[in-house]
């Protein structure tokens, strides 16, 4: 019985840090899209790509390790900065406008409440523990 309130109370609390979290996300998905806007006016392959890493979380189809796993390499900040840095240094527009696409997604999710996860399963994140 504990435990459910326990439960209860971390995934439907928001938090101080859980707002700013949220807030950050929100930061990264607008100014991403700002940035797109200024680099591409393709919307239909921003629409199209904007959620394409959730593929990552195909590993939940073999267990809640594989999937949390997957799922954190799709939505870890470092890998699309990496890509956009490698891209803007070498002038490749495309690898630009995939990292901002990928950016934009990922601050999506962490607005949405969607972040890290642990591998006990899928809805347990580190935004509902923070």
């Amino acid at each position: 019985m504990i435990q459910t309130a326990v439960q209860t109370t971390n995934t439907r609390t928001l938090s101080l840090p859980n707002m700013m979290l949220r807030a950050e996300g929100a930061a990264v998905l607008f100014g991403t899209v700002a940035l797109y806007a200024n680099q591409s006016s393709d919307w239909v392959a921003f629409i199209l790509l904007l959620f394409v890493p959730d593929v990552s979380a195909l590993g939940y189809l073999i267990n809640p390790r594989i999937g949390a796993l997957g799922y954190n390499i799709g939505h870890f900040y470092a890998l699309p900065i990496l890509l956009l840095v490698i891209s803007w240094s070498s002038g490749l527009s495309v690898g630009i406008q995939l990292a901002l696409i990928w950016l934009a997604h990922i601050g999506m999710d962490r607005l949405m409440g969607y972040g890290l996860k642990y591998t006990t399963e899928f809805k347990t994140t580190h935004l509902q523990r923070v």
